[in-house]
């Protein structure tokens, strides 16, 4: 403790102990974690919104919303385009869209997902980083291909 005192009383001191402490609180403060990405997502269009959950080891996505939920019979919207003709009946409300995401500590992207687009029927390998807490950017890739691909951006559902 004297020791401190006798550091403190050093301008010089002060100021490094001050600025260290300052860069300390400031990464604690704006470091990103697993669990910043979960919650409800719009997705690029706006006509969907996906609920990012924890799901085992990774996170999952489901479709919580859509503009649009009912067909023009009002019938809820199914998944008609899915190359499985078994899973065609399965309503596209609740459908899972996103899975095994894993979380990148290194560079706070989730990474060797999978992205079902249920507008298409097709399956995309995928990596997802969170820009900032209300934007999301999701590639989606041919899954052998990963430099071929598409990126869009996600925006938080605040309300």
């Amino acid at each position: 403790v004297k020791i401190f005192l006798l550091l403190w009383k050093k301008t010089k001191m002060k100021k490094i102990i001050i600025s260290t402490l300052f860069s300390i609180v400031y990464v604690f403060c704006t470091a990103q974690s697993e669990s910043d990405i979960f919650g409800e997502w719009f997705n690029e269009e706006k006509d969907a919104v996906v609920t990012i959950y924890k799901d085992g080891n990774s996170i999952s996505g489901k479709t919580t919303w859509l503009k649009e939920p009912l067909d023009s019979k009002g019938n809820a919207k199914l998944d008609l385009k899915n190359p499985d003709e078994k899973l065609r009946s399965r309503k596209r409300m609740g459908l899972k869209i996103m899975h095994s995401f894993k979380y990148s500590d290194e560079e706070n992207i989730w990474e060797d997902g999978r992205i079902y687009d249920p507008k298409k029927g097709k399956l995309y390998g995928g990596t997802a980083t969170l820009v900032n807490e209300n934007e999301l950017k999701l590639k989606g890739y041919i899954i052998s291909m990963p430099f071929l691909g598409r990126t869009a951006t996600w925006t938080r559902k605040t309300n």
